[in-house]
């Protein structure tokens, strides 16, 4: 099972800016789609957004003007940078890594990530 470390997060107000990281082995990170989804309460896991190894990004709808997410080979990571941040972005974020559909998933923890004013 691949260990995912998050990291970044926070609290932010309305507009602001925030970044989370993923580190993985090199293998996951050179081998395994990478991303994030993210959860509020009572609600299922939803997707914000991957990137494959060879670096094509996907983006839920709601995030596509204002999240952008990087691979860093040197330190086999991910990262997701947030800007303009909105209260809706309030959730739990759990990074995630898998080898394509039909594939096992493997989570990070979660980090939690608050916009409020």
């Amino acid at each position: 099972q691949a260990r995912l470390v998050e990291s970044g997060g926070g609290l932010v107000q309305p507009g602001g800016s925030l970044s989370l990281s993923c580190a993985g082995s090199r293998t996951v990170w050179s081998t395994s789609i990478m991303g994030w989804y993210r959860q509020t309460p009572g609600n299922q896991r939803e997707f914000v957004a991957s990137i494959t190894p060879g670096g094509i990004t996907n983006y839920t709808d709601s995030v596509k003007a204002r999240f952008t997410l990087v691979r860093d080979k040197t330190t086999a990571t991910v990262t997701l940078q947030m800007n303009n941040l909105e209260p809706e972005d309030t959730a739990v974020y759990y990074c995630y890594s898998n080898r394509g559909p039909g594939t096992r998933t493997d989570w990070g923890r979660g980090t939690h990530v608050t916009v409020s004013s």
